[in-house]
């Protein structure tokens, strides 16, 4: 069984539902059977949402981070948990922003992707993080992506959400709607195009379909409402010329439902917005009363040295130590994570 990929897990922040999701997807026996998930977190931690989750699960600590991880258990019914032994378990609080949670939550990340540089675990899986927390505690950056982007001194990377057969690569993600206009350039275009179509080879789609949005109303309607257009149709005939079937620039407002019913492999958005609006219409359900009985979605990001996969949704404050919330997201994370094991292009 040890062949199964060693898969890093981050937990987030400290004060959100990243522990408890985590330890909800690990009580499924099916995510042992295709892996060995090994959670970077403090053991701490760890040990209240096994409590928070009322889940029948035990913990194995490995506090000699030079050890040889594969000797961690790795067997349903416990957690292996590389202990950071940052928490103050006695002052931590749920719900709320912090600076002490901010650092630890970077510590997680840092360890994590060294570890993967390293060669010593096959991919890792992210929690959800609050930005604030990150930056009061002197980590300025806008995400998790823009961190393995530095760390793992990646400059061109991409962001790809996934929910089944939807996927959506994005060509500017944590910047203003201003800054995002003007980053539609054919080169970076181009740079998304490529990296979806290497993605859609992992996920084992033969001459994969891929539809590009435009960034205008109708796109453009012709010059009318903007001339971004011309851009985005030039790095559209850029990868033809490769062989890559990419079209468009079609309407931003049907273009994801035609490729939700099946008509594209994957669309390539212009910002933010224009992907994760689209994807969490569709792949977030909520009931009402803070619960939501659908979190399908995961945030691939393309073009590291590394695998990375996480959760498509943040900390949720609201929730954190209540135990409701939900592991969907975190179930699919892992289980994107180990599928990419075994594309050469990931490793």
């Amino acid at each position: 069984m040890n062949n199964r990929p060693l898969i890093g897990i981050s937990v987030g922040d400290p004060s959100g539902i990243g522990t408890e999701v985590i330890v909800k997807a690990l009580a499924n026996s099916d995510i042992y059977e295709i892996c060995r998930p090994l959670v970077i977190s403090d053991y701490g931690l760890m040990e209240d949402a096994v409590r928070i989750a009322n889940a029948q699960l035990n913990l194995n600590r490995i506090s000699d981070h030079k050890m040889p991880l594969e000797y961690g258990k790795y067997e349903f019914g416990t957690i292996d948990v590389f202990d950071m032994n940052n928490v103050d378990m006695k002052k931590h609080v749920y719900k709320k922003v912090s600076t002490e949670s901010g650092k630890c939550a970077f510590e997680y990340i840092k360890q994590v992707i060294e570890l993967a540089m390293d060669g010593r675990i096959d991919a890792t899986v992210t929690g959800p993080i609050h930005k604030e927390a990150l930056n009061l505690a002197g980590f300025h950056y806008a995400g998790h992506t823009e961190i393995y982007s530095e760390l793992t001194k990646t400059k061109d990377y991409v962001m790809m959400l996934v929910d089944d057969n939807f996927r959506i690569a994005h060509v500017s993600t944590h910047v203003s709607l201003k800054k995002a206009c003007e980053m539609v350039k054919k080169d970076r275009i181009v740079k998304v195009i490529n990296l979806t179509y290497d993605m859609l080879g992992c996920l084992d789609i033969e001459n994969p379909k891929i539809a590009v949005a435009g960034l205008n109303p109708h796109a453009g309607e012709g010059g009318l409402f903007g001339d971004e257009e011309k851009e985005i149709k030039a790095a559209i005939d850029s990868v033809r010329q490769d062989g890559i079937n990419a079209q468009g620039p079609f309407p931003p407002d049907t273009i994801f439902s035609r490729a939700k019913g099946g008509e594209f492999d994957a669309v390539v958005a212009m910002y933010h917005d224009q992907g994760h609006i689209a994807l969490k219409t569709t792949g977030f359900v909520y009931e009402g009363n803070g619960r939501w009985s659908s979190i399908s979605g995961v945030n691939v990001t393309l073009g590291l040295p590394i695998i990375r996969t996480s959760v498509d949704h943040g900390v949720a404050f609201d929730k954190a130590g209540d135990g409701i919330a939900n592991p969907q997201s975190m179930e699919q994370a892992i289980k994107l994570a180990v599928k990419l094991c075994k594309c050469r292009e990931f490793r």
